[in-house]
This record gives structure tokens, sequence and C-alpha cells, in this order.
């Protein structure tokens, strides 16, 4: 009996999380990580980004992934600019963060940051000015600098996969305008008046 009673339990339960999984992933609920697609709504883009920039080199790398847009090296052939207004690699930050009972720094807090705009290919705004800027601690210890070194550098490159998730997610989000339709003019309607009876 002890057995039978076990083995239904086990059943509700892998029904009930196969039930939670269905839920979450049919309301678009992802890991963090998990690489959920963004479908971007242009069929060309240009990155304004240097080409050897990190962010760029993984910002056209998700994009040719999705496979609906393609990344072009020309302003000229794209439905969509990506104009970025602050390069990120040059807003990078190290801040002292804390200092310990000897004054000398026990962590640093870092800092990535981009702004950019979104426009079509005849100037007009698709997005306005945004700001991404990310933050992360980290704890120095003077005896160990090359372990902190080597975790830094994944800081930040952890941080710069953060960007680019949260910029792939603000370019799905653009509704791209349409262009004005020309309506032509409607003749003014007369009232018809019935003629009267004899």
């Amino acid at each position: 009996m002890t057995t039978s009673s076990s083995v239904s339990l086990l059943g509700r339960r892998a029904v009930l999380a196969l039930g939670l999984t269905v839920l979450l992933s049919a309301c678009g609920f992802h890991l963090r990580g998990s690489n959920g697609s963004f479908m971007l709504p242009f069929a060309t883009m240009y990155i304004g980004l240097p080409e050897t920039s990190p962010l760029a080199i993984d910002l056209k790398r998700y994009i040719r992934a999705i496979g609906s847009t393609e990344v072009v090296d020309t302003k000229d052939g794209a439905d969509a600019i990506l104009d970025v207004l602050s390069d990120p690699e040059r807003n990078r930050t190290k801040t002292i963060l804390s200092l310990n009972s000897n004054g000398r720094v026990s962590e640093y807090q870092l800092g990535y940051s981009i702004n950019f705009r979104v426009l079509d290919k005849a100037g007009n705004q698709l997005l306005a000015p945004t700001t991404i800027s990310l933050n992360r601690p980290i704890t120095f210890n003077e005896s160990q600098v090359l372990a902190k070194e080597t975790e830094e550098a994944q800081l930040y490159r952890d941080m710069r996969n953060d960007l680019v998730q949260q910029i792939m997610r603000r370019l799905a989000a653009i509704k791209p305008v349409l262009p004005a339709m020309s309506v032509a003019p409607v003749a003014p309607v007369t009232p018809v008046v019935p003629a009267p009876r004899q």
C-alpha cells in the first residue's frame, strides 16, 4: 500500500511539474541565459560600432543567429540603423566602492554603459536615445591580483552579454513607422431632395 501511494504522489508531482513548465513556456518565460529569441522587425540592420568592438561582434553574431535580419556593412542599405551615441568600451568604469581598516581598497564597482538610438533609412527616429547602464561589485585582495584581474574580465564579459540581451529586447519592441498613405480627395456629398408629388 505504501508503494502505490508513493507512486501516486510521484505521478501527481510529475504532472504538476509538467503543467507548470507548459504554462511558463506558453507565457514566454525564459531562464536567464537561455537565449530567448527576439524577432526583429527589420529585414536589414546596420550596427554603428567599430568592427573590432567586442559588443559589436557579439551583437552581430546574435542577430545573424536569429536569421530573420541581415546585418549590413553600410548605412545605405539598412532598414534600421543602431546609432551608438557613446561607445561602451570607452565608458567602462572601475570605481572604489569600499576600503578596509588599513585604508586599502577592498571592493570596486565595475560599470558598463551604452547610449544609443535607432533610426530608419529615412533618418526617422524609431527608438529615442536610450541608455543602458550595468554595475557589478568585485572584491579586491592584493595577494590575488591575477585572479582578480581574471574575475574582472569575466564580469565585463557578463555585463556585455547582458547589454546584448537588453539591446535585443529593445530592438524587438520597436514598431516600424509605416509610410504615410496618400488619400484621394473625396467629392462632397450633396443631399438628394425628393421632387414634390403632384
